[in-house]
């Protein structure tokens, strides 16, 4: 999924390594905090390629502690050599404020991937969490031709409230609308507003180039990267509910209330995860007006995940003794998935990397194309034929299960890839580090389709 964390990243919440800094130069002023963290956080990326877990997981956290202890977090790590190939070196390294935390990304090249290593800090030093994710690179985003600044502006916005609101960025056309308007929904893992992935930022990009040409676009910061720690807390109860359904329909209310925004016409527009549980939305919501699916999964996910581990394990020829190893444990957590016996009990160390029972029961029996031909709402999918993680397999049971409604739309891009990104060949987890738009085609169908469908 685009949704790298399961398939490619493996963001597992999991705790870093608390190492004090020595100072052994005579004369020198004690390292700062900032350097304390930076050293302890570049330590701990050490400890991990050196095979030392018992001694990586020395300080974390209680709640980490629980999460993954030595042989969790060295099966973690396994499991991502597997798939981006080994450690070669570190690129570099920021941090970065975040409420009462502190973030560390050390900048990681692998054999197939540059990674950003995030390792959070609480306010007493303690490691508190831990995500692999692809390298935010440095620079100021290079909006697309099709993105005129000067036919829309932004407004800083709170979708949901309490404990649970996110920021988020609406953009707006010039003019008095109303407009129709998009909800855009993340993919899975810990998402920003812009759904970056590298250099890229597809959701700024679909966001620009639809308000340029006369639609509204909502998006937000993902609950799972704003509320990283209490999402981590109640890891044992979230599902794909709590971590996107309740705060898209939050955000389609939080529409409704705007001007100048046209009430009858508003959109969701779902990627990748987020196109999976559209049917889910739509089915919460008889008022949203339709709905766009881009690189929805339609198959089971632990499927997926296991079909992609293969994929990007044999992208260069050959699979490892250890590849292979990891393929091996993970067939057996997929089967585990699948046991007539799973239960909320069932220890998450034997489901596909650690996530929880409850998250899988919840998916069991699913099936979003089916669940869509219920909804009795204009409907429009998009596919990218470079895909690797949502792959024309998904295609094919949309269109079977939508086969008989005329208000439902097709597209297919043979060049495009999982971000409706420009490319050649097989596509890889190498290619989101190369920068690039969605495609202008893309941005062109999705007005199109808008405009054709009229207020009820």
């Amino acid at each position: 999924m685009a949704a790298i964390k399961r398939a490619l990243l493996i963001c597992t919440a999991v705790s870093l390594l608390c190492i004090g800094i020595q100072n052994d130069a005579a004369g020198e002023p004690p390292a700062t905090r900032e350097d304390e963290l930076i050293g302890r956080a570049t330590r701990f990326v050490e400890l991990l390629r050196s095979g030392e877990y018992q001694e990586a997981v020395a300080d974390f956290d209680e709640t980490m502690k629980s999460v993954s202890p030595p042989g969790k977090l060295e099966e973690t790590w396994k499991a991502l050599i597997a798939q981006v190939g080994p450690l070669k070196r570190r690129t570099g390294v920021r941090q970065e404020p975040w409420k009462q935390y502190e973030l560390v990304f050390v900048t990681c090249e692998f054999e197939r991937a540059l990674l950003d290593i995030k390792v959070v800090f609480d306010p007493e030093g303690r490691i508190a969490g831990m995500w692999f994710q692809p390298a935010q690179q440095a620079g100021d985003y290079d909006p697309p031709g099709y993105s005129e600044p000067d036919l829309f502006n932004e407004r800083e916005v709170t979708v949901g409230s309490g404990e649970w609101a996110l920021p988020g960025t609406l953009t707006l056309p010039d003019g008095k609308g109303p407009f129709p308007a998009v909800v855009l929904v993340h993919g899975s893992g810990p998402q920003d507003r812009d759904e970056t992935i590298g250099p890229n930022k597809p959701f700024r990009d679909i966001a620009e180039g639809l308000s340029s040409r006369g639609i509204a676009v909502l998006r937000y910061e993902k609950r799972t990267k704003e509320h990283a720690t209490r999402c981590a807390a109640m890891r044992n109860r979230l599902t794909v509910k709590e971590e996107t359904v309740d705060d898209a329909l939050a955000a389609v209310e939080l529409l409704r209330r705007t001007q100048p925004i046209d009430g009858d016409r508003i959109f969701v527009l779902g990627h990748s995860l987020g196109g999976m549980v559209v049917p889910r939305i739509g089915g919460r919501d008889p008022r949203i007006a339709g709905f766009i699916i881009m690189a929805g999964a339609n198959r089971p996910m632990e499927d997926m995940i296991l079909e992609q581990t293969r994929y990007i394990s044999g992208l260069d020829g050959t699979i490892s003794d250890e590849e292979q190893e990891h393929i091996t444990a993970l067939e057996r957590q997929v089967a585990r998935v699948k046991a007539a016996d799973l239960s909320p009990d069932t220890p998450a160390d034997e489901l596909p990397f650690g996530i929880h029972a409850r998250y899988w029961l919840d998916l069991r029996g699913f099936e979003p194309a089916k669940a869509a031909a219920s909804l009795a709402r204009p409907i429009m999918i998009l596919h990218g034929e470079r895909d690797y993680q949502v792959t024309a397999a998904d295609l094919r049971g949309w269109k079977r299960a939508l086969a008989d409604r005329k208000d439902v739309t097709v597209k297919s891009y043979r060049k495009l890839n999982h971000l409706f990104i420009e490319g050649n060949g097989a596509s890889g987890p190498s290619e989101y580090q190369q920068p690039g738009h969605v495609a202008t085609e893309v941005i062109e169908d999705i007005t199109r389709w808008i405009g054709g469908i009229h207020a009820r």
